[in-house]
């Protein structure tokens, strides 16, 4: 059991960011079914139902969780497996180019921003949108994802069969499709869509321009971890430490981290502009080797 447990953790060990997400949906699906089978021999046993998040807002006041966890919730193997199959995909590009941190703000802003947008739908029109309506599923956060590549590098050529495609035209053909799914018996979903949507896109428009609007988030979040990790502090005084030398006032680490953030950035600015084949053979050597 113990050699389980430590295989368990080392390939965990080894799923970048969005893997780990892709695993959490899985599990959570499995419990799901668990659930649903011992439902027929205990009803009134406990179910996945308090974390979709409901159109009611009564019901929301009671589970505010929702919000996030109904991005998790997965009851129909299909919906599960083509939301994970295009997070896995879209996962291992965006990460390829941009940092974890950035990849965990837009994917749970996009669950939030959907989440609020199929709420609004539902209690601002309730005459175009059925009440009762329930929220699950990870699209809002993965539209989030590729959204924003789409609409930071929309001169990027996606190879689609035998054509190349520009990346803008796939945003735009599938936000289309989504508006056009407001008439069909998934509109509550549909709404979620369009929500992840706008804030990926709301996103790599400040990101563009030198902004990142989810730090406010990232700090949340990096302050509420920080209530259940174990200080660092340690029990014995420290009589020797050795200083790193700095460069500008940065430790020589954080100063050649900085440098080689602001190359990729450049890089990923003239793509955005000139698309990936503008790119010297350095520079997507230099792109190639970032990502690993």
């Amino acid at each position: 059991m113990n050699t389980l447990n430590q295989d368990i953790k080392q390939k965990l060990s080894h799923l970048n960011v969005l893997e780990k997400i892709i695993a959490i949906n899985v599990v959570v699906f499995v419990i799901g079914v668990i659930l649903k089978a011992l439902k027929a021999v205990l009803p009134y046993f406990i179910s996945l139902k308090w974390f979709e998040l409901s159109s009611h807002l009564s019901e929301l006041i009671v589970t505010p969780w929702s919000f996030i966890t109904y991005a998790f919730v997965h009851y129909d193997f299909i919906h599960l497996l083509f939301n994970m199959l295009w997070l896995y995909f879209i996962g291992q590009w965006f990460l390829n180019m941009f940092s974890k941190k950035l990849a965990i703000n837009i994917y749970f802003l996009g669950a939030i921003a959907g989440a609020l947008v199929f709420l609004l739908g539902y209690n601002l029109l309730p005459n175009v949108f059925n009440s009762g309506g329930r929220l699950v599923g990870a699209s809002a956060a993965v539209r989030a994802l590729l959204i924003f590549m789409c609409a930071y590098m929309p001169q990027m050529d996606l190879r689609f069969f035998m054509f190349n495609i520009k990346l803008w035209i796939v945003g735009a053909a599938i936000v289309t499709l989504d508006v056009l799914g407001l008439g069909s018996i998934n509109a509550g979903g549909n709404l979620a869509h369009i929500g992840g949507a706008a804030l990926g896109f709301i996103y790599a428009m400040q990101y563009k321009q030198g902004t990142d609007i989810g730090k406010g988030f990232e700090m949340l979040v990096d302050t509420i971890t920080g209530w259940f990790s174990k200080s660092g502090k340690s029990p014995l005084k420290t009589v020797y430490k050795q200083t790193n030398k700095k460069m500008g006032g940065f430790k020589k680490e954080e100063f050649d981290a900085f440098t080689k953030q602001k190359r990729i950035d450049i890089i990923l600015d003239k793509i955005s502009k000139s698309g990936y084949d503008s790119l010297t053979k350095e520079e997507k050597e230099f792109l190639f080797k970032a990502g690993k």
